[in-house]
């Protein structure tokens, strides 16, 4: 039997002697038991509360842009302002799904969701504005929409394999975000 070429540029590494690839099976026999817990096995690990409190502060930059947007959506004037003050309406939309996407995960993971009021503004990683006039308002939400990319590039590199499914979902967020920004860069750059 031949042996497989080695791939170029790709370091193997040899396991130990007697090392194999196994399933835990104190792991698997656990999440048979403890049914209430849903989602939430022994693989959410240590990291599950810090995960939770993350999202939760993700949860708040999204209602906070929910607010925002919406704010610009009805207050919006000037010449180009109705297609635009349209587009704050969808984006509007769009961060409400991500907050409800947000808030579903929240409880898989076994936590809250954190819709408190009172602490929305400093819990999110955006700011809330309430400029008047569009240019102003098309700059704050561009800000906004480049803090949320911040924030969720480093949730992504932080949460890494420690939960394959919520990385997933910030990946998908961080891509509506990214395109949200490239509008709203265009928009500026037309003014």
């Amino acid at each position: 039997m031949a042996t497989a070429a080695p791939v170029p540029h790709i370091k193997t590494v040899k396991p130990a002697e007697g090392e194999r690839l196994a399933l835990d099976e104190a792991a698997i026999d656990a999440a048979r038991r403890n049914l209430n817990l849903g989602a939430v096995t022994p693989h959410s690990g240590p990291w599950r509360k810090d995960i939770i409190q993350l999202l939760n502060d993700s949860l708040a930059t999204e209602l906070v842009c929910v607010l925002r947007y919406k704010r610009h959506h009805f207050t919006a004037e000037g010449l180009s302002s109705p297609k635009i003050a349209e587009e704050f309406l969808v984006h509007a939309t769009e961060e409400a799904g991500h907050a409800d996407r947000l808030a579903r995960r929240i409880v898989q993971l076994g936590g809250e969701p954190d819709f408190g009021p009172d602490s929305l503004t400093t819990r999110s990683h955006a700011a809330y504005d309430d400029s008047a006039d569009l240019k102003s308002m098309i700059k704050a939400n561009l800000i906004a929409e480049r803090v949320a990319i911040e924030a969720y590039s480093q949730l992504i590199t932080l949460i890494g394999d420690k939960d394959s499914t919520t990385r997933r979902l910030l990946e998908d967020i961080l891509a509506d975000e990214q395109q949200h920004a490239d509008e709203l860069k265009d928009w500026l750059a037309a003014d």
